[in-house]
C-alpha cells in the first residue's frame, strides 16, 4: 500500500519524443496557471487536465499524483535559482563580494516578480520537502555557497564558514520571502537589496 504521507514525485514515465515532452510542457504551463487561480489547497490533477485540455489519463502518463506536479514546479523553479546562485558566485571575472551583491540584487528582484507563484509553492512544499529528490535538489544550491565561502573566507575554518553560509542564505530566504509579499516598485527593490547588501558584505568582511 503507497503511503499517502509520502506520495511519488516522480515523473512516471520521461518523455523521450517531441511530441512526449510538448505534452509535459503543456500540462505544466496548465499547472501553473491553476496554481496561480486556485492556490495550492484547491489544486488537483483534474483541473490540471481541463485546463491542459487532454485527458486524466494522459495526465497520469506522466504525472502519478498532483505532489508530482507541484514538485516539477517546485523543483524547475529551484533549478533557476540555483543556476542563477552559481553562475553569479562562481563569476571568477568579478571580485567576490560584488559578486554576492549581484547575487542580492538578482534573487530579490526574482522574489518580487514570481511572488504569487513562491507563495503558492511554499503552501505544497509539506507534500514532497522531504522527499529524497527534493534534498538532491536543494544540495546543488548548497554546494555553490560551500565554495563560495571557501574563497571569501580561506583562512576559517569549516565550521565557520559554514556558520556564515548559512546564516546568509537563511536570511535571504526569509527576507526575500516578506519583503516580496507586497507588491514593490523597482526603486523599493534596488534600496532593499542594496541594504541587505551592505549587511552581507560588512559580516564577511568584520567574518574574515
Amino acid at each position: 500500500m503507497t503511503d499517502s504521507r509520502k506520495p511519488a514525485i516522480s515523473l512516471r514515465k520521461q518523455p523521450k519524443q517531441a511530441r512526449s515532452e510538448a505534452s509535459v510542457s503543456i500540462i505544466l504551463q496548465a499547472a501553473v496557471q491553476v496554481l496561480a487561480k486556485e492556490g495550492a489547497t484547491r489544486f488537483t490533477t483534474a483541473r490540471v487536465a481541463e485546463k491542459a485540455g487532454v485527458s486524466i489519463g494522459s495526465l497520469y502518463q506522466y504525472f502519478p499524483n498532483k505532489a508530482a506536479i507541484l514538485f516539477r514546479l517546485q523543483s524547475d523553479e529551484w533549478k533557476q535559482t540555483t543556476d542563477m546562485l552559481s553562475r553569479l558566485l562562481e563569476d571568477s571575472a568579478t571580485p567576490p563580494l560584488q559578486r554576492l551583491r549581484n547575487l542580492v540584487h538578482a534573487f530579490l528582484r526574482s522574489e518580487c516578480e514570481e511572488a504569487d507563484m513562491r507563495v503558492a509553492l511554499d503552501d505544497a512544499a509539506p507534500l514532497y520537502r522531504h522527499a529524497p529528490e527534493a534534498r538532491e535538489t536543494r544540495q546543488k544550491g548548497e554546494q555553490a555557497i560551500v565554495r563560495f565561502m571557501q574563497e571569501v573566507l580561506p583562512d576559517a575554518d569549516d565550521a565557520h564558514r559554514q556558520r556564515v553560509g548559512e546564516l546568509i542564505t537563511a536570511t535571504m530566504s526569509k527576507v526575500g520571502k516578506a519583503f516580496s509579499q507586497t507588491p514593490r516598485t523597482e526603486v523599493e527593490i534596488e534600496a532593499y537589496a542594496t541594504a541587505m547588501s551592505d549587511m552581507f558584505c560588512a559580516y564577511l568582511e568584520r567574518s574574515g
